[in-house]
């Protein structure tokens, strides 16, 4: 199950057609592959016990004995080790997978008879050594657009087998030396590559545990298909995600692409990330799109100790025509974004720029509403971003804001007046909101029971990258 989880990461998501920039881009480096490896003998070994050794029968002429028929049966693998295994990175190409210096024991029962009525039989044990094992890996798409993965040119040879009678002459010896070691070798070899096969395509199920296509939440999925074949260097595997947030069930692509970038050339972790801005960015489009930033704020979501509360009475101390015109009455305020907030990412930091509109609202005794102003509203936040389990999270603190009035229905007033309460409002009520979804975060690509170990994160020009080892469990 290891070795397939690992491999199926180490080839997950090729494409079936080229597209554009990645929004995500994956390295795989020389330690996580070797990580991979060491999952996949056990898996492996696994694989090779389900050897069915047949039994072997015949007639030879036997010096001094003559003619001796002979039947090897119930042979049993008992024992298989792979102490040698290795994996090459064939740039631009593929995955070859080499075996070396493995053996495997058995044992079985022997029959003979000869001079036409002597019979003899009893068991054997059995070592075969020097077997040796290549094959390397071809990746394609299959029918739904994941990847599927085949053993090509598979080839195994084995070098040399040792026996112990229990029981018998030691005539037998020269019996299986001469007739028997061969076609018992044989009988091996042919079982191993056809075995190697299966093992391969047990990766296959797992290939589409895949989330290629991830939810979010009731707005939103994020895309982690392939946009262009994996790169193969001498010393890792780098994978292209198209990483692109869209409202769920309708697929619109944003007026933005994304940018090239390249991941640094680090090799401490066994997996490295890379999130691009344009990601963050589809985001933000999508979440703009279905209508999920406006916020309705009411006088129950203020601290009940603030000296602030949302009625006419306080807002008429900064607008006294509001307490003319509406006395005594409850208020309620849209906070409500009026086109694509823009996230940067420069080193070490996150900024999210959004234009908003706050229109405020007298709520009238049989519930209507009657609109009072509306306001520019520009605002900075710096974000924090961190990975908690499988899902990139965050957090938000605001930087600066600027008001401008749209609108009035109540005549002009001095904006600036507001400029306290407004900032009280977002840092107690609309952020505070903010951060309970994006501690929710959205989730990283990942496959089967896959975890995080020690991952740490930068934000770099453009891009955040994650370094982290991995586990595999189950």
């Amino acid at each position: 199950m290891l070795l397939r989880c690992w491999l199926a990461l180490l080839v997950a998501l090729i494409p079936a057609a080229l597209s554009t920039n990645p929004g995500v881009k994956v390295k795989l480096t020389e330690k996580g592959i070797e990580y991979g490896k060491l999952l996949g003998m056990a898996a492996l070994q696994t694989r090779l016990k389900s050897i069915k050794v047949p039994d072997i029968s015949g007639s030879q002429s036997v010096s001094p004995i003559g003619k001796v028929q002979y039947s090897l049966t119930n042979m049993q693998i008992t024992n298989i080790g792979l102490p040698k295994s290795e994996v090459d990175l064939v740039p631009g190409s593929a995955v070859t997978l080499s075996i070396g210096d493995a053996y495997i024991s058995l044992n079985g029962h022997w029959r003979v008879k000869y001079l036409r009525f002597i019979k003899d039989s009893g068991s054997f044990d059995l070592n075969v050594n020097g077997l040796t094992i290549t094959t390397g890996i071809a990746i394609k798409s299959d029918e739904t657009g994941r990847p599927a993965v085949s053993s090509v040119n598979c080839a195994a040879t084995v070098g040399s087998a040792k026996i112990k009678f229990h029981g018998g002459a030691s005539w037998l010896y020269n019996l299986f030396k001469k007739f028997v070691d061969k076609a018992l070798r044989n009988a091996l070899q042919k079982q191993i590559c056809p075995l190697v096969a299966d093992a391969v395509s047990d990766l296959n199920p797992h290939l589409k545990t895949l989330n290629v296509l991830a939810k979010v939440d009731q707005y939103a999925e994020i895309e982690y298909s392939m946009v262009s074949s994996p790169i193969i260097s001498n010393s890792s595997i780098d994978l292209s995600l198209k990483g692109e947030f869209y409202n769920i069930g309708r697929h619109q692509e944003p007026p933005f692409s994304p940018k090239d970038f390249s991941l640094p050339p680090q090799i401490n972790n066994m997996l490295y990330i890379g999130m691009s801005v344009f990601t963050a960015n589809s985001a933000a489009f999508v979440y703009d799109k279905a209508g999920a930033l406006s916020l309705y704020i009411t006088d129950d979501m203020i601290p009940k100790g603030s000296p602030f509360r949302l009625n006419t009475r306080t807002f008429g101390v900064f607008i006294p025509q509001i307490a003319q015109k509406f006395p005594g009455l409850m208020m309620k305020l849209l906070v409500k974004t009026v086109k694509n907030p823009i996230i940067t990412f420069e080193p070490n930091n996150v900024t999210v720029q959004a234009t908003a509109t706050v229109t405020a609202y007298a709520i009238q005794p049989n519930s209507t509403l009657s609109p009072l102003f509306v306001l520019n509203l520009e605002t900075s936040v710096s974000a924090n971003v961190f990975v908690s389990g499988m899902r990139l999270a965050g957090s938000v603190t605001l930087n600066k804001m600027n008001l401008t009035l749209g609108t009035s229905y109540v005549g002009q007033f001095q904006v600036r007046s507001l400029d306290n309460m407004l900032q009280m409002l977002l840092k107690v009520v609309v952020i505070p909101k903010l951060n309970v979804q994006l501690g929710k975060g959205y989730p990283l690509p990942t496959i089967g029971k896959m975890k995080l170990v020690n991952a740490q994160l930068q934000v770099l020009k453009d891009y955040m990258l994650i370094g982290t080892d991995v586990q595999f469990t189950g």
